[in-house]
């Protein structure tokens, strides 16, 4: 028994530590946000509407730009049974989320698993166990592994990708580049065409090759997202080509904010890395293999820099490669920890890593707070139901509220009613027949304020213990019509 125990845990010890941590993060914050907005509206669409299409949400709130539902029908069709078993037993529907973001982490985490056995084959057990202790120290990657963004979705294919090109399955890299460039983000063209070219001047793959394996991956990717996603669209699309248009060509992402150049450099990978950030140069230095790997990912990086509307989550893809090279650092800083030289950077990376679980907790703490209109519509379900009403209780969600925390998984059944309409006035609110209100204004005519819900503002240095703060303030506001006298009667909070 004990054999087969130690077996277990050297086969799948790493996976349960870093789904574990990622399983933490999903129930300790399990509200979306805007970005994750349509995925997550569409895999409730899928697994509660079905094949009425005209109930589907992406058709009344279709978003800037389309994206594909390939994968959000893959994570619903995953999560399927358990959120068939939980409706049977009429299961609050939040918990149906937990299931999808449960099933995502699950398929991205089973990939890295398949990067992390090639990187065992090819560097060894060492190297191995350091690339999970500086993932699991990492706050982002296993953050964002359960949260439905195409960013987390494209992760996947290209971990396959990675783990491909370890394995000198230079082909098959390749192909998995194309399928998440074709169907779930355009911007991994960024790093295919650095590795295809580093493939080529390698003599690893041939060109004539290549083009025929690649134009036949694409076409059949082109295929199977115009397919999909037009009967799903109901019109004729290639949801990212049209991305590719509005973001490359129009360069309309920019109204969305810009960032300098050197961002992604001097703020996003060190807050990606953290710790892996100093330790994947030094791996560059001490282990030449190593360059091949890091310079078609660095070249995606550098790329993507050029773009002025720059976000984290865009450069996630390259968290794995740089792992790998920190990992080789940190093996041969820890073999050689009782050399001399060596014996001064040992206790350094011990500090890093530290560090980066110190990073990781207060990262963690503040998203945490994220996502407050998903608390405010949870402490409203509890608070707000009247006992014995047949009446409708009509919520409406403003505009600020379902970007930060509210999706189609945290409405209830009768007696709730929910809207999200948009361009209503708030001096207009009293003139509808609403009964509470989640707006991110303090007062509205007609509306007592019942409750005000907290959300993450900034971090404040001091010099007591503990030395950081969280400081907290009043994001969004629920409110009641004060023609309601059972809402009136009510005990509140307030929100003074």
């Amino acid at each position: 028994m004990a054999s087969k125990s130690s077996n277990f845990l050297e086969r799948y010890g790493y996976d349960l530590l870093l789904g574990s941590i990622a399983a933490f993060y999903v129930f300790m914050a399990p509200y979306t946000k805007v970005e994750e907005s349509f995925n997550v509206q569409a895999m409730h669409d899928i697994l509660y509407h079905r094949h009425h299409l005209d109930n589907y949400d992406h058709l009344e709130f279709p978003g800037v730009v389309p994206r594909t539902f390939l994968g959000a029908l893959l994570v619903s069709s995953l999560a399927a049974p358990s959120v068939l078993a939980m409706d049977l037993l009429h299961v609050s529907k939040i918990y149906s989320l937990f299931a999808v973001r449960l099933a995502l982490g699950g398929v991205i985490l089973s990939t890295l698993r398949f990067f992390r056995l090639q990187v065992r084959h090819k560097f060894g057990l060492q190297v191995e166990a350091f690339f999970a202790i500086l993932t699991a120290v990492q706050f982002h990657l296993l953050f964002y592994c359960t949260r439905p963004l195409p960013n987390v979705l494209a992760l996947g294919v290209v971990n396959l990708a990675y783990g491909y090109w370890l394995k000198e399955k230079c082909y098959a890299a390749i192909n998995c580049l194309i399928f998440a460039t074709v169907i779930f983000r355009c911007d991994i063209l960024l790093l295919l065409c650095p590795l295809g070219l580093e493939l080529l001047l390698t003599r690893r793959i041939s060109l004539w090759k290549a083009l025929k394996c690649c134009s036949l991956c694409a076409l059949l990717c082109i295929g199977l997202t115009v397919l999909v996603d037009s009967i799903m669209w109901k019109r004729l699309l290639w949801p990212e080509f049209e991305v590719f248009w509005f973001n490359s060509v129009l360069n309309r992402s920019s109204e969305w904010g810009t960032h300098p150049f050197h961002w992604y450099f001097t703020s996003a990978l060190p807050r990606l890395l953290l710790a892996a950030n100093p330790l994947f140069l030094l791996g560059v230095l001490l282990d030449r293999r190593v360059l091949l790997f890091i310079l078609p990912v660095f070249s995606f990086v550098l790329l993507y820099s050029k773009l002025p509307h720059k976000e984290l989550r865009f450069i996630i893809i390259s968290v794995p490669i740089f792992n790998l090279s920190a990992a080789i650092a940190a093996t041969r800083v820890y073999n050689n920890r009782k050399k001399t030289y060596w014996k001064f950077l040992y206790p350094i990376m011990l500090g890093l890593l530290l560090i980066s679980l110190g990073c990781t907790v207060i990262t963690f703490m503040a998203s945490n707070e994220n996502y407050p209109s998903g608390h405010a519509l949870k402490h409203l379900h509890v608070t707000g139901q009247f006992a014995n009403s047949t009446n409708e209780l009509w919520v409406h969600i403003d505009t600020f509220s379902a970007m930060n925390g509210i999706s189609r998984f945290c409405e209830n059944k009768f007696p709730w009613r929910y809207s999200k309409e948009e361009g209503i006035p708030p001096e207009e609110l009293c003139q509808r027949n609403f009964t509470y209100l989640i707006n991110e204004h303090p007062a509205i005519d007609g509306f007592k304020c019942l409750l005000a819900e907290n959300g993450f503002s900034r971090v404040r240095l001091r010099t007591g213990f503990p030395p950081i703060l969280l400081v907290k303030e009043p994001k969004v506001y629920i409110h009641g019509n004060v023609r309601n006298k059972d809402v009136m009667h009510r005990n509140w909070p307030g929100c003074s």
